[in-house]
C-alpha cells in the first residue's frame, strides 16, 4: 500500500476493528473517510482487485473508480424486469444509508444472448469506492453482513485495503499497429438493410429503425482500457464516460453523450438525442452545419418522433411532464447532435425498473415502433450487441442516474471492438448513413492507430 492515503486507510482498519466488537444493526454497512482528490483513472488502473468500475456523469464534477464487488447481481440468462424490480425494492430495504450505490447495466435487447460476465444484466455494490468531487475525495469501503459470517466480511474488507495499489501515472497510448478490421455487417448487407427499412410498405409501419455496426480491430498489442477512457474522456468532456471491467480479459468503456435519465427523489431529467452531422473546420463552418442540422427536415423529424415516444411512455409515470418544444445542438468533438430536454414530476412510488422498462431502449437506439424495431434488428443485424447501446450507470435511494451506451468500445486482449449505429428513416441513403458510422468512430480510432 506504501504511503499513499496511508492515514486514511488506517482510520477505515480502525472503524473495521471496531465494526468486529459490535454487532452490526443493518445488513449493509458503509464506512468513509476524507481525502485530498487524485486522477480517479490512474489509481484504477493500478488496481489488480476486479472488478474494476468508472464512473463521470456529463453534467457534474464528480467521478467514481470502484473496486471489488461486497454484493453483485447477474443475469446470465433472460431474466424478467418484474423479478428485477423486486430484487431492487428488496435490496433497498436493507439499509438507511443514503449513499449506497449498486452500480451496473443492462445489454441493450435482454431477450437475446449477451457477452460473457456481462450478462443480461449485472450489478454491483463495490468493496471499495473512491467518489471525487472538485478537489475533494470520499473513500468508501462497503460491507454486506446479510447471510455472511459478519468477522468474515470485516476480514475481506481488511484484505482488500492491503491488497490496494498506489496510483501510477498513466501510460500515454502508444499508437498500435493495425493487423486487421472487419465490419459486420459489411457495406453491401448494410445497404440491403437499409432499404429494407425506407421500403414504403415496411416504413408506413416501422418509420424507424436504428441499425448498428460491430467493428472488429485486431492490432499489434495488449490495450489498456483506462488509458483509452482518459484520452477519450479528454477529448469529448461533455459526456459520460464509464467503464466496466469483470475480468482481466474484458473491458467495456464508453464516452456517451446521451442520457438515459437522472432522478433526484421524484424528479426525472431525460432528453431526445438524435439527428447528427459533422463538425465545422472553422466557427462559421460549424454555424453553417448546425443550422443546416435544425433546418433538416429528416433530422428533425427524426428528434421530434423521440422526443414524441417518450413523452407518451413517460405519461403515466408522472404528474407532470415538460418538453423543449425547440431542439438545441449539442456537441462533440467530431459531430453534432439535436438535443431536447424533457422534464417529469413523476407519480410517487414509482421505481427506477419502471423507469428502465419505459425508456431503455430509447428509440435513439432501438427505434419506432419500439417492439418492430427490435425484432427487426434481432433478426436482422447478424451480430449481438451485448451492452453496446444498453443502459449503464447506478441506482441509489435519492438519486439515480443511466446513460445510453453508445459509442463504446469493448476491449479484449489485441482486440478492439467498435460499435456505431444510425437513425434509418425514409429517406435515408445507404452510403451517407455508412459515413455517418465512420464519423461516431473518428475520435475513439484517432486515440488508438495512427492511420
Amino acid at each position: 500500500m506504501g504511503h499513499f492515503f496511508s492515514s486514511q486507510f488506517n482510520e477505515l482498519i480502525t472503524k473495521l476493528n471496531q465494526l468486529s466488537k459490535v454487532p452490526a444493526r443493518e445488513s449493509i454497512i458503509q464506512l468513509s473517510v476524507e481525502a485530498p482528490a487524485l486522477p480517479l483513472l490512474s489509481w484504477l488502473a493500478a488496481q489488480t482487485q476486479f472488478p474494476k468500475i468508472y464512473w463521470h456523469g456529463r453534467d457534474r464534477d464528480e467521478d467514481v473508480a470502484a473496486i471489488g464487488a461486497c454484493k453483485s447481481f447477474f443475469f446470465e440468462d433472460q431474466v424478467d424486469d418484474s423479478v428485477l424490480a423486486q430484487i431492487y425494492q428488496q435490496q433497498r430495504n436493507k439499509t438507511n444509508q443514503q449513499d449506497i450505490r449498486y452500480y451496473g447495466g443492462l445489454a441493450f435487447d435482454r431477450t437475446v444472448e449477451s457477452w460473457p460476465e456481462f450478462g443480461r444484466a449485472h450489478f454491483v455494490l463495490p468493496r471499495i469506492e473512491l467518489r471525487r468531487t472538485g478537489n475533494k475525495l470520499r473513500i468508501l469501503v462497503n460491507l454486506n453482513f446479510e447471510n455472511t459470517d459478519p468477522q468474515q466480511e470485516i476480514q475481506a474488507a481488511l484484505t482488500a485495503i492491503e491488497q490496494i495499489n498506489k496510483p501510477k501515472p498513466l501510460s500515454p497510448p502508444n499508437k498500435m499497429t493495425l493487423m486487421g478490421r472487419s465490419d459486420l455487417p459489411r457495406y453491401e448487407r448494410w445497404k440491403e438493410l437499409v432499404e429494407q427499412v425506407t421500403q414504403e410498405k415496411f416504413n408506413r409501419t416501422t418509420p424507424k429503425v436504428v441499425l448498428s455496426r460491430h467493428t472488429q480491430i485486431d492490432v499489434s498489442d495488449d490495450i489498456e482500457p483506462w488509458t483509452v477512457l482518459a484520452c477519450w474522456q479528454g477529448r469529448n468532456p461533455n459526456s459520460f464516460q464509464f467503464g466496466f471491467q469483470f475480468s482481466p480479459e474484458r473491458a467495456f468503456i464508453s464516452c456517451s453523450p446521451e442520457r438515459l435519465y437522472l432522478r433526484r427523489q421524484q424528479e426525472l431529467f431525460t432528453e431526445a438525442l438524435a439527428g447528427t452531422t459533422v463538425r465545422g473546420l472553422n466557427p462559421d463552418e460549424d454555424n453553417l452545419l448546425a443550422q443546416a442540422l435544425l433546418d433538416d427536415i429528416k433530422n428533425s423529424h427524426e428528434n421530434q418522433l423521440v422526443r414524441q415516444h417518450i413523452v407518451d411512455v413517460l405519461t403515466p409515470l408522472s404528474q407532470y411532464l415538460g418538453a423543449d418544444e425547440q431542439p438545441k445542438i449539442f456537441k462533440l468533438n467530431h459531430i453534432q447532435h439535436l438535443h431536447r430536454s424533457i422534464r417529469a414530476q413523476l407519480q410517487p412510488g414509482v421505481s427506477d425498473f419502471e423507469l428502465l422498462r419505459a425508456l431503455h431502449p430509447t428509440p435513439a437506439v432501438g427505434g419506432l415502433p419500439r417492439e418492430a424495431a427490435l425484432s427487426f434488428i434481432r433478426q436482422r443485424e447478424g451480430y449481438a450487441r451485448g451492452w453496446y447501446a444498453g443502459a449503464c450507470g447506478y441506482f441509489n435511494r435519492n438519486e439515480s442516474e443511466f446513460s445510453v451506451a453508445i459509442r463504446s468500445a469493448l476491449i479484449e486482449p489485441r482486440r478492439i471492438n467498435l460499435f456505431a449505429g444510425a437513425g434509418i428513416v425514409a429517406g435515408s441513403d445507404p452510403q451517407a448513413e455508412w459515413q455517418e458510422l465512420e464519423n461516431k468512430l473518428a475520435t475513439v480510432l484517432s486515440i488508438l492507430i495512427d492511420f
